[in-house]
């Protein structure tokens, strides 16, 4: 006699009474043609990433201006990268835009979503501080140079108007002011997303532990400290590792609002990659930073995502 679960799926032999055979269940055997459907996104992942992925590779090994037959040269273009100023510099504001990215957008996210979720209007006010996630980074980035501009910009004139000339500043032109300058224009721009994935995380957190936090008589920061935090880690690990990743992909905000300069002092990786790429036509050096930038970003995406996950899996088992 055959023994086997409604569902198809196969009884264990050691629970199966003696003269009982036991069939195993078999996956549904999967046609040729159900491939197909994955052909045109494969074709895609191949022309739009991993061509362009290896031609960039390939290409940093050479001296390649775009015009000029390419020779190899080896790994001088690593060796020239790491002995260059320009790219300590980019390297460094690079670190910088990550640090206050993630510290900026994700903090504020989480804190106007907290505060939305409790005050009324809450509505109309998500709806304000999402509206600059829906322009482009050339627009804010335009916004924010009239902001910031030292002779007729509003940041200034309102200082003066308030007799805080003292307080008056070259926003975009004194270092690293400037790279700062454009971290707060680029975390308006990105905190009505932040908030947004925040606030479905606080609307989705489970009623019981808050519950016996306020029977327990815990005030409204420690009960956000202890349970509403511990929480929400899985939302915050997600909104984090995308602050992580754009913030080392940031280009257009910067390009039009200092171009890196002044001399080159707020260049980021992405921006030093588009220069030596297309300003200077260096394109194998410009792959160089561009594969020493992937790198990068890989690394620390997998150490983040791999570190924080494991955390979740520990708390959860």
């Amino acid at each position: 006699m055959n023994i086997a679960s409604p569902q198809g799926s196969a009884v264990d032999p050691a629970s199966a009474g003696p003269g009982t055979s036991v069939t195993r269940s078999r996956r549904p055997a999967i046609e040729p043609r159900q491939y197909l459907y994955m052909l045109p996104m494969l074709l895609m992942v191949g022309a739009f990433l991993l061509y362009p992925a290896i031609t960039t590779f390939r290409l940093s090994f050479t001296n390649s201006n775009g015009l000029n037959d390419a020779k190899f040269i080896g790994l001088k273009n690593y060796t020239d990268l790491f002995t260059d100023p320009a790219f300590t510099t980019s390297f460094t504001n690079t670190l910088l835009w990550v640090v206050g990215v993630m510290t900026l957008q994700v903090s504020l996210g989480l804190l106007m979503a907290v505060i939305l979720s409790e005050v009324r209007g809450g509505n109309l006010m998500k709806i304000l501080f999402y509206l600059p996630a829906t322009i482009s980074g050339a627009s804010v980035a335009v916004v924010w140079y009239f902001m910031f501009d030292p002779g007729q910009g509003v940041i200034n004139t309102t200082l003066r108007l308030l007799h805080l000339n003292m307080l008056t500043h070259d926003w975009l032109t004194d270092v690293p002011t400037n790279t700062w300058a454009m971290i707060v224009a680029a975390t308006w721009q990105g905190l009505g997303p932040n908030m947004l994935l925040f606030l479905v995380g606080l609307q989705n957190l489970p009623r019981e532990p808050l519950e016996a936090g306020m029977l327990d008589g815990a005030g409204p920061v420690r009960l956000f400290w202890h349970i509403t935090l511990p929480l929400l880690r899985p939302m915050l690990t997600i909104v984090a590792g995308i602050a992580l990743i754009n913030s080392f992909k940031v280009f257009d905000l910067i390009w039009v609002m200092t171009q890196g300069g002044p001399y080159r002092s707020s260049e980021t990786l992405a921006v030093t990659m588009y220069r030596e790429s297309f300003v200077s036509f260096q394109l194998g050096y410009g792959a160089a930073v561009a594969i020493v930038l992937t790198v990068i970003v890989m690394v620390l995406s997998i150490f983040y995502l791999r570190t924080m996950f494991g955390r979740d899996a520990e708390v959860y088992t």
